[in-house]
Protein backbone atom coordinates (compact mmCIF):
# COMPACT_ATOMS: atom_id res chain seq x y z
CA UNK A 1 0.00 0.00 0.00
CA UNK A 2 2.90 2.34 0.91
CA UNK A 3 4.93 1.50 -2.37
CA UNK A 4 1.30 2.25 -4.48
CA UNK A 5 -0.80 5.38 -3.33
CA UNK A 6 -3.08 4.99 -6.12
CA UNK A 7 -3.98 1.39 -4.61
CA UNK A 8 -7.81 0.83 -3.42
CA UNK A 9 -8.18 -2.14 -1.13
CA UNK A 10 -11.98 -3.76 -0.77
CA UNK A 11 -12.33 -5.97 2.06
CA UNK A 12 -14.81 -8.63 1.79
CA UNK A 13 -16.22 -10.48 5.10
CA UNK A 14 -16.51 -14.10 5.15
CA UNK A 15 -18.64 -16.83 7.56
CA UNK A 16 -19.28 -20.28 7.45
CA UNK A 17 -22.52 -21.82 6.57
CA UNK A 18 -23.72 -22.17 10.01
CA UNK A 19 -26.43 -19.43 10.97
CA UNK A 20 -29.18 -17.44 9.37
CA UNK A 21 -27.83 -15.50 6.22
CA UNK A 22 -28.94 -12.23 7.96
CA UNK A 23 -26.33 -13.46 11.32
CA UNK A 24 -23.76 -13.84 8.89
CA UNK A 25 -24.04 -11.33 6.86
CA UNK A 26 -23.53 -9.23 9.82
CA UNK A 27 -21.11 -11.19 10.81
CA UNK A 28 -19.03 -10.89 7.81
CA UNK A 29 -19.29 -6.79 8.34
CA UNK A 30 -17.80 -7.12 11.56
CA UNK A 31 -14.95 -9.16 10.38
CA UNK A 32 -14.72 -7.01 7.63
CA UNK A 33 -14.38 -3.92 9.47
CA UNK A 34 -12.37 -4.68 12.23
CA UNK A 35 -9.52 -5.72 9.55
CA UNK A 36 -9.83 -2.58 8.01
CA UNK A 37 -9.64 -0.56 11.34
CA UNK A 38 -6.69 -3.01 11.48
CA UNK A 39 -5.33 -1.39 8.02
CA UNK A 40 -6.08 2.46 9.79
CA UNK A 41 -3.78 1.91 12.71
CA UNK A 42 -0.98 0.57 10.54
CA UNK A 43 -1.41 3.90 8.65
CA UNK A 44 -3.25 2.96 5.56
CA UNK A 45 -5.88 5.85 4.76
CA UNK A 46 -9.41 5.22 5.06
CA UNK A 47 -10.60 6.69 1.99
CA UNK A 48 -8.66 4.14 0.32
CA UNK A 49 -10.50 1.27 1.94
CA UNK A 50 -14.02 -0.32 1.72
CA UNK A 51 -15.76 -3.12 2.97
CA UNK A 52 -18.40 -5.45 1.94
CA UNK A 53 -19.60 -8.50 3.60
CA UNK A 54 -20.81 -11.73 1.70
CA UNK A 55 -21.97 -13.84 4.98
CA UNK A 56 -22.34 -17.37 4.12
CA UNK A 57 -22.70 -16.66 0.36
CA UNK A 58 -18.92 -17.16 -1.03
CA UNK A 59 -17.16 -19.90 0.62
CA UNK A 60 -13.63 -21.19 -0.15
CA UNK A 61 -14.52 -24.65 1.36
CA UNK A 62 -17.98 -26.75 0.66
CA UNK A 63 -17.35 -29.32 3.16
CA UNK A 64 -19.32 -29.75 5.66
CA UNK A 65 -16.69 -29.99 9.00
CA UNK A 66 -14.71 -27.67 11.13
CA UNK A 67 -11.73 -27.50 8.99
CA UNK A 68 -14.20 -26.28 5.90
CA UNK A 69 -15.69 -24.03 8.03
CA UNK A 70 -12.35 -22.13 9.34
CA UNK A 71 -11.12 -21.46 5.88
CA UNK A 72 -14.97 -20.15 5.39
CA UNK A 73 -14.60 -17.85 7.99
CA UNK A 74 -12.00 -14.63 6.53
CA UNK A 75 -11.46 -11.61 5.58
CA UNK A 76 -10.32 -11.33 1.97
CA UNK A 77 -8.64 -8.36 0.27
CA UNK A 78 -9.39 -7.68 -2.94
CA UNK A 79 -6.41 -4.64 -4.07
CA UNK A 80 -7.36 -2.87 -7.54
CA UNK A 81 -4.22 -0.62 -8.58
CA UNK A 82 -4.31 2.04 -11.21
CA UNK A 83 -1.87 0.23 -13.88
Amino acid sequence: MKSNPSALVKVEGHCDERGTSAYNLVLGEKRAKAARNYLVELGVSANRLSVVSYGKERPSCNEHAESCYQQNRRGHLVVKTGK
